[in-house]
């Protein structure tokens, strides 16, 4: 163990990082990075695909992200680290699984940045139309627009640049105004309300495929992510044993309630003849502001509009400060590139990080995305870091059962379970077009790694033998390319060749979740990796690596 911890201390500079987040710094965190680009487009997409039953699709999903947040919980809570959702794979299961889900981490927390000033680009162009490429094309930015896009982000960087507790005051009061519009919105809107479009063309003109598409593909997931905030920052969080567990689940219900009411409101305020054509034909650029101008609420409109500026802002700057957590969290495990786990003496902010962090939500900027062709990968790769959490929850009590857990998930014998068979779903809920893509690029990663371990043995950590980092993560393996086989072969309505049929498919993905489930649990480390700096408070903070 000490050997260990002599390695890891040499990869870094001295420096110091505060605690100095509190409570509700932790929860407008989370509510900041999920009240973003989602409620604004979510609802009118999830109307498409589901029709006046979207609104079951948002507790679907909020019910998911739950039991995923309590996994967490005990988790953040016992061990509460920056970029927590990459290391607790490290803890349980060794370097190549913690290796994988840093790399889908990568994808999923990267590209949110980018994808939130695209979205505040395309609000923003109603007034500013030069931020369009065309008139014919809205959803492509202009060289004018992707300018505006670049000092968006790169003001991100200045403020997370110099202080984290800058950062989380000024994240504090930037969520306390953006969350009044939605509530504003709700009030307004349920004056307009028509009852009757709950039956227009059907209540479910999709059947449940529709509803479960809807949560995947619709933003619906993408929405909620936020929540693991409190998880990013525990490292940088006041008494975060306690804290992290209830941001988490106060994030995630009160964006759970404005959500479901949002989209309630938002079905029942459509005008009856924007419905002519049924609700796949609704097709508002900017949903919520061009619904208010329809209804004649001017006033309402450009407030939204203004908001559509300042909320995905707000989501921005989060994430761009969160995504630097988790590449150096990946980095401290050894097997991301060392100078991103570095902090320089006097420095409270992981800078080679936070540059590279800067960079690649840049890249997500250019011309080929848009937000709704961008939010189903993030979705589906989010989701993919999550699955490892139940697993190394289950796996962790049984390895490491004297650990100290300020807060212990009642029930999760049963819990951590379903959220596996849930998150496995939501993955398979995606289709196979982002699956084919995703599940593609982790296989071909962990060939990869194999690769470079054959090269150069002492290119990634030794405090799991190799041979045992290999028999640990087999059976996430397995379930990959099981998963990527029913992604393909099942339902049409998933983008797969229709071979399996529903419901028949999604029964074969939960028996699948279940066995890796309970085989990934079995495949654990016999003796957790967690080292004495990562269980000694403020452990890290001595030792000079965060």
């Amino acid at each position: 163990m000490s050997s260990r911890i002599v390695s890891r201390t040499e990869q870094v500079a001295t420096g110091k990082l505060q605690r100095t987040l509190g409570l509700m710094d932790l929860t407008f965190l989370g509510l900041g990075a999920i009240i973003g680009s989602g409620w604004l487009f979510a609802s009118q997409n999830a109307a498409v695909i589901a029709g006046p039953s979207a609104w079951i699709a948002w507790v679907i999903g909020a019910v998911a992200i739950m039991l995923i947040g309590l996994v967490y919980a005990e988790l953040g809570g016992a061990l509460p680290r920056a970029g927590g959702i990459i290391r607790y794979p490290d803890y349980s299961h060794g370097p190549m699984v913690g290796y994988l889900m840093g790399f889908a981490a990568l994808i999923a927390y990267s590209s949110v940045a980018g994808i939130e000033a695209e979205a505040m680009r395309q609000y923003a162009q109603t007034w500013w139309p030069q931020l369009a490429s065309s008139a014919s094309n809205s959803s492509q930015p202009s060289v004018l627009g992707w300018f505006v896009q670049l000092a968006l982000l790169f003001l991100f960087f200045l403020l997370n640049y110099w202080s984290v507790e800058i950062f989380g005051k000024v994240n504090s009061f930037v969520t306390a105004i953006k969350f009044i519009v939605p509530l504003l919105t709700l009030v307004v809107l349920f004056t307009r309300f028509h009852g009757a479009n709950f039956a227009s063309h059907g209540f479910a003109p999709g059947g449940f495929t529709g509803i479960e598409s809807a949560v995947s593909t619709a933003g619906i997931i993408f929405a909620f992510l936020g929540f693991r905030q409190a998880v990013d920052f525990a490292g940088e969080a006041k008494n975060p044993s306690r804290t992290v567990p209830i941001a988490i689940v106060l994030a995630i219900s009160l964006a759970a309630i404005m959500y479901v009411l949002l989209q309630l409101c938002f079905i029942g305020a459509v005008p009856v003849k924007a419905l002519s054509g049924g609700w796949s034909a609704v097709n508002y650029s900017s949903p919520f502001a061009n619904l208010a101008s329809a209804l004649g609420l001017a006033w309402l409109a450009n407030l939204l509009f203004a908001d559509a500026v300042l909320s995905p802002s707000g989501t921005g700057n989060i994430y761009l400060s969160s995504t630097s957590r988790v590449i150096f969290a990946w980095a401290r495990t050894g097997t991301f590139f060392r100078v991103f786990g570095r902090l320089r003496p006097g420095v409270t902010v992981p800078r080679p990080a936070l540059i590279l962090t800067f960079f690649l939500a840049v890249f997500w900027t250019l011309p080929f995305p848009t937000w709704g062709a961008l939010v189903g990968v993030v979705s589906s790769a989010t989701v993919m870091t999550y699955i490892i959490g139940p697993i190394s929850l289950s796996a962790l009590r049984r390895t490491d059962p004297e650990l100290p857990r300020p807060f212990r998930l009642g029930g999760a014998r049963v819990i951590a379970p379903i959220a596996f068979v849930v998150a496995s779903l939501i993955i398979y809920w995606s289709g196979w077009k982002i699956d084919g893509w995703l599940i593609g690029v982790q296989l071909f990663m962990w060939l990869v790694y194999l690769v470079l371990h054959s090269i150069n043995k002492n290119l990634f950590p030794d405090s799991v033998s190799f041979g045992q980092a290999v028999k640990s993560s087999v059976w996430l393996i397995v379930y990959f390319v099981v998963m990527l086989l029913i992604s393909k072969f099942g339902s049409t309505a998933f983008g797969g060749t229709g071979a399996l049929k529903t419901p028949l498919d999604q029964i074969i993905v939960i028996i699948i979740s279940l066995v890796a489930y309970y085989w990934g649990v079995a495949s654990a480390l016999p003796k957790s990796n967690i080292t004495e700096e990562d269980v000694e408070d403020n452990s890290e903070l001595k030792l000079g690596t965060y």
